[in-house]
C-alpha cells in the first residue's frame, strides 16, 4: 500500500538487496513484517499533509504496546491486532479490530497466493515466519500512515465504494469515531526514531542476521 513504508533490520545502511540475498542464502522464501500504525500529537486534522512531504514528519506517533497475538489454527500465521485502532476505534469490540500481520515480501512462485491481501499465504508453510520454540526470527515492520488530515475523506470514499471487508464495517467505524474528533496520541505513545528502536521494543528482530 501507499501509505505503508517498510522498515527492516539495517535498513540504515544496508539496501534491500542485502536482506534479499541472506534471505535467499538461509533459504528463507517468506519476511513478516508487524503493521505498525502511525499518528500525530493532537487531533488528527491539526496538521495539514502537503501533496509530496514526508508524512513520518506528521504521524511520527505509535503504540508502543497493547497488542494481542493469538495463532491461526488453520492458515499457521500468527494473527496480530491492537495499536491505536483498537484503542480508540475499536475499544468496545477489541476482537474486530484490523489484523496487523502482515508478510510482505516473497520470493514468489507462480503456485503461490495471498489469501487475505498480504495478512497470510498459500501454501501454509510460508506463514511460519516466526519460532515456535522461543527463539527469534528476523522480521521487519510497516510503518503505516493512514491518519492524517487525508483520512476523513478517505474513510467516506471508501464508504460509497463498499469494496472494503465486510462491508467496509471498519471504515463505517471510523467515519462514526471521527465525527468526535478522536486524538489518537496518550501518555504511552512512543515517538519514533528508527528501526533499532523497534527491536529494542520487540516490534521486529533482526533474528540472527549480523
Amino acid at each position: 500500500d501507499p501509505d505503508e513504508f517498510f522498515v527492516y533490520p539495517f535498513c540504515d545502511t544496508r539496501p534491500i538487496r542485502a536482506l534479499t540475498d541472506w534471505l535467499d542464502a538461509s533459504s528463507i522464501k517468506s519476511f513478516s513484517a508487524m503493521l505498525l500504525d502511525m499518528y500525530p500529537k493532537g487531533r488528527i486534522d491539526a496538521q495539514p499533509y502537503r501533496a509530496g512531504q514526508d508524512p513520518l514528519e506528521i504521524a511520527s506517533w505509535f503504540d508502543s504496546g497493547n497488542y494481542s497475538i493469538q495463532k491461526n489454527g488453520l492458515f499457521g500465521n500468527l494473527w496480530i491486532q491492537g495499536g491505536p485502532r483498537s484503542r480508540v476505534f475499536f475499544k468496545d469490540m477489541p476482537e474486530r479490530a484490523p489484523a496487523l500481520n502482515k508478510i510482505p515480501l516473497v520470493k514468489w512462485n507462480r503456485r503461490y497466493a495471498y489469501v487475505s491481501s498480504t495478512h497470510m499465504l498459500l501454501p501454509r508453510g510460508l506463514n511460519q515466519v516466526y519460532d515456535e520454540w522461543g527463539g527469534e526470527k528476523a522480521s521487519g515492520a510497516l510503518l503505516h500512515t493512514k491518519f492524517l488530515d487525508t483520512f476523513t475523506v478517505k474513510a467516506m470514499e471508501e464508504l460509497k465504494r463498499k469494496q472494503h471487508y465486510a462491508a467496509s464495517m471498519e471504515y463505517r467505524t471510523y467515519a462514526s469515531q471521527l465525527q468526535k474528533d478522536p486524538d489518537l496520541w496518550c501518555k504511552w505513545s512512543e515517538k519514533y526514531i528508527n528501526w533499532r528502536q523497534l527491536e529494542i521494543l520487540g516490534l521486529m528482530s533482526k533474528g540472527n542476521w549480523a
